[in-house]
């Protein structure tokens, strides 16, 4: 069974936009914890921390 998980500084409550992500065998699973059954994205794990790292330094911030 797969573990998802989500930030601890994730806040509670159904208005939370909260992303979970889970390790696949190499891969990086990411889904939206609002609809566990929805779509989901899966990168290779040294592209996801690449994206991690990019959001981080507000590479994709919404203007």
């Amino acid at each position: 069974m797969t573990q998802w998980r989500k930030s601890k500084r994730s806040g509670g409550g159904a208005q939370s936009n909260c992303v979970e992500v889970a390790s696949l065998s190499g891969h990086i699973g990411m889904r939206d914890s609002k609809d566990p059954d929805g779509p989901r994205i899966t990168l290779p794990a040294e592209q996801f921390r690449r994206l991690a790292a990019d959001i981080k330094h507000g590479a994709h911030d919404v203007a």
